[in-house]
């Protein structure tokens, strides 16, 4: 039997599992909550405080830790460690590690006798590592605006965003110049954690790497222009840039401490968004993949970079399985929701009743609670031609949520029908969210039965490229639905007529 191990670290906690693809088989997760179990790093939500909201970095030797911790607590579970043929992973995007001259050596001469953050705290060049979250580098993002306007969405495919690795090797650089030159190799969050499993400086995982604004998707190789107007020497800094199936090196001899053969192969890490559209079951195109989160996110498979032209939000990254994946990150999803519902002082209950009972497009309204960045909403507030203080309470939570749900049909440039509408995240456990995510896509909405989408995506990817199964037969096995909901077609007319009000509101608001 050949079972591959995925791994995904995420902001507040790392997890595990492993899958035998042969009997369609996947363990339970197991996890390392950074906050309750790694205390003294002083990082309850899996960050270090700061007085500046806008900073937000982790210490990378927590996420050492956490990875001894989970590989022990893998092996004492008695999971069958020794037969695992091959490894891949997954980690928070955009974060960056930076390592000194020292760590090509200290990675090689691992010991087993000691803990990995103990023996790899001297290869840092840099203690902390900026994260997702950080929002610090808005004049770096500035100055790249300056210089390359729309251009850098053309040929990274993303504008230049505060939490992206260019603007924060900028604002390191500037910042502290002395670090920048002690620094020989700068990591993902992703090809560090491989790197240390394999012994070596690994390379980075394409699908990760154009969540840094320094890729040319065009021609899937650093922008020479981009990286050097970035930071000085910035090009002899970044380790070569890969497909996503490769093979990047073996197990080192270290891990055998966990009943893992040391000599295994470890596909490239990548990061968690495209790790996801595999576990999520959309590494072919067709699938519309809505997370309902803190923020609601929206991604899916493209074959091609022609497909991705009229967008003016949001994201692209290479999809592990070929082609790329588009993602757009919606601010008001669950906060909006639970403000909502709180504004009533209703039960999670009389909220999704109060919905369901109302009339169904009536009320168009763009519904920015909050701050929004799809599209760029500086100022919140609702914004409609009624006063929505005048609606009874079960017509406005109604209005709010199909005016979610519209948006992101909206600014994801949805024409016609997908063939399903997967929802993930906690608020995809919402009846009425699903029922309107039917009627409003006009598509099967598709529950799947696996919570850790990033941890399943990096072990079929693993399974891929370690054990050559091929992407669709892992999708067959471990992206089962248990439950799909079918769209009432005599809503189409309805949907079809809020979404042009919608659009004109959007228009008329200068969005």
């Amino acid at each position: 039997m050949a079972y591959f191990l995925g791994i995904d670290a995420g902001t507040q906690s790392m997890k595990g599992l492993l899958i035998d693809p042969a009997k369609s088989w996947c363990s339970e997760p197991f996890s390392v909550h950074f906050g309750r179990e790694l205390g003294s790093y002083n990082s309850p939500d899996g960050f270090l405080p700061d007085d500046d909201p806008a900073i937000r970095h982790a210490d990378p030797c927590m996420w050492l830790d956490a990875l001894d911790m989970l590989l022990a607590k893998m092996r004492d579970a008695g999971l069958p460690m020794a037969q695992v043929e091959g490894i891949s992973g997954s980690a928070q995007q955009h974060g960056t590690v930076y390592l000194n001259q020292r760590a090509g050596h200290i990675l090689a001469a691992l010991s087993p006798t000691r803990n990995l953050a103990e023996q790899l705290r001297p290869a840092l060049s840099r203690p902390s590592a900026p994260i997702w979250m950080d929002a610090s580098t808005g004049a770096e993002c500035r100055e790249l605006r300056r210089q390359y306007g729309e251009e850098l969405r053309r040929i990274t495919g993303s504008n230049a965003a505060e939490r992206f690795s260019g603007p924060q090797i900028m604002k390191f650089a500037r910042q502290e110049p002395e670090r920048y030159r002690e620094t020989a190799s700068i990591a993902l969050v992703s090809s560090f954690l491989a790197s240390v499993l394999a012994g070596k400086i690994m390379p980075m995982d394409r699908g990760d790497a154009a969540g840094m604004n320094l890729l040319d998707l065009r021609t899937l190789r650093w922008h020479e222009g981009i990286v050097e107007f970035t930071a000085p020497g910035l090009r002899e800094k970044l380790p070569p840039c890969v497909p996503s199936d490769t093979v990047g090196g073996i197990l080192s001899a270290y891990f055998a401490r966990y009943g893992l053969r040391p000599g295994i192969p470890i596909n490239v890490f990548s990061g968690d968004n495209p790790c996801s559209l595999i576990g999520c079951g959309g590494a072919a195109p067709g699938t519309a993949i809505i997370s309902l989160g803190t923020s609601d996110t929206f991604f899916g498979s493209v074959a091609d970079l022609s497909r991705t032209e009229r967008m003016r939000f949001g994201h692209i990254f290479g999809n592990p399985a070929g082609g790329f994946m588009t993602l757009l990150c919606f601010a008001n999803g669950s906060l909006t929701r639970e403000a909502v519902r709180k504004k009533f002082a209703m039960s999670r209950f009389a909220f999704e009743a109060a919905a369901a009972a109302a009339t169904p497009g009536k009320y168009p309204l763009l519904p920015f609670l909050f701050p929004e960045s799809t599209p760029a909403v500086a100022e919140p507030g609702i914004r409609c031609d009624f006063d929505p203080a005048a609606l009874p309470s079960g017509e406005f939570i109604r209005a709010v949520l199909e005016a979610q749900l519209l948006t992101i049909k909206y600014h994801a440039g949805i024409t016609e029908a997908p063939a399903s509408v997967q929802l993930t995240g906690g608020a995809s456990a919402s009846p009425i969210l699903r029922r309107l995510a039917a009627d409003i896509f006009q598509s099967p909405v598709v529950i799947g039965g696996h919570a850790e989408a990033a941890a399943l995506g990096a072990a079929m990817r693993g399974a891929n490229s370690c054990g050559s199964w091929q992407f669709d037969r892992l999708t067959e096995k471990f992206c089962t639905a248990t439950e799909v909901i079918r769209p009432d077609r005599s809503m189409r007319p309805i949907y079809d007529r809020a979404l042009a009000e919608f659009t004109v509101l959007l228009h008329r608001h200068g969005f």
